[in-house]
């Protein structure tokens, strides 16, 4: 076992989908750990797709059902300041975006 933390060990797209039973859908706990760890492995400044977050945990379109977990989510992570919401390439205010987005881990400076 190890002593790191949950939301630090790597996700692995088939046990979330397969230890699930057919047709549930994610905790937010569970998309939370899947953000954080997938952003955590980008490189420096890159963002990544919350259709790839989603896609974790469901098969064939059963995706598409976890997304607005994947946003309520996100919102809460960004207004927390662990996470930063982009449209088109630039922070947005995470109560008041619309559209296609990208989710980054804040800037260490």
């Amino acid at each position: 076992m190890t002593d790191k933390p949950i939301t630090d060990r790597p996700i692995d797209d088939r046990s979330a989908s397969e230890n699930a039973p057919q047709g549930a859908l994610p905790s937010d706990a569970e998309v939370e750990a899947s953000i954080l760890a997938m952003a955590r492995a980008r490189e420096d400044g890159k963002s990544i797709d919350p259709s790839d977050v989603a896609k974790a945990f469901g098969p064939g379109e059963n995706w598409q059902r976890v997304l607005p977990i994947v946003r309520r989510v996100a919102v809460r992570l960004a207004k927390e300041g662990r996470l930063l919401i982009y449209r088109k390439g630039k922070p947005v205010d995470p109560e008041a975006f619309r559209g296609v987005y990208r989710l980054g881990l804040p800037r260490e400076d």
